[in-house]
């Protein structure tokens, strides 16, 4: 086993850890951008006195809870790519991204949507609507 294999080991590893990094900040900006869009329907439901914006909230924030767990399910694919490649024979090193060589593996793209974090982030949005929704129909 050379130097050259194991730089190529070390440049593969490093590449799919690029990807990992980049679908975790989506995730994180892709949180950010529904806590923005959710709650300016909300106050602009609240200040309008209209509860049709606040029905139109739930429309991104379950669309934005598919793409987030879409991330995640992504990002653990990688990351078992990561691991199968981690183990590898420097030797046998192709700089495959390819990650259906671990898709039967990983769990499915639904799990990662009912994940405990995606679940608790999302959740907490949609019960926020919820209580916007309820307050505003109340007053």
């Amino acid at each position: 086993m050379g130097d050259k294999a194991m730089d190529a080991k070390h440049t593969h590893l490093n590449m799919i850890q690029g990807v990992v990094n980049r679908l975790s900040n989506n995730s994180f900006l892709l949180k950010g951008w529904s806590v923005i869009l959710v709650s300016g329907l909300v106050a602009l439901g609240a200040k309008e006195s209209k509860p049709v914006f606040i029905y139109i909230a739930y429309f991104p924030t379950l669309i934005f809870w598919m793409l987030d767990g879409y991330f995640l399910w992504q990002e653990r694919l990688f990351r078992s790519l990561y691991d199968r490649v981690r183990v590898l024979n420097p030797d046998d090193i192709d700089y495959s991204m390819n990650t259906l060589v671990v898709h039967n593996s990983t769990p499915p793209w639904i799990s990662a949507v009912f994940s405990r974090t995606l679940l608790a982030f999302h959740g907490a949005v949609l019960i926020t609507i919820v209580v916007a929704m309820l307050a505003l129909i109340k007053s």
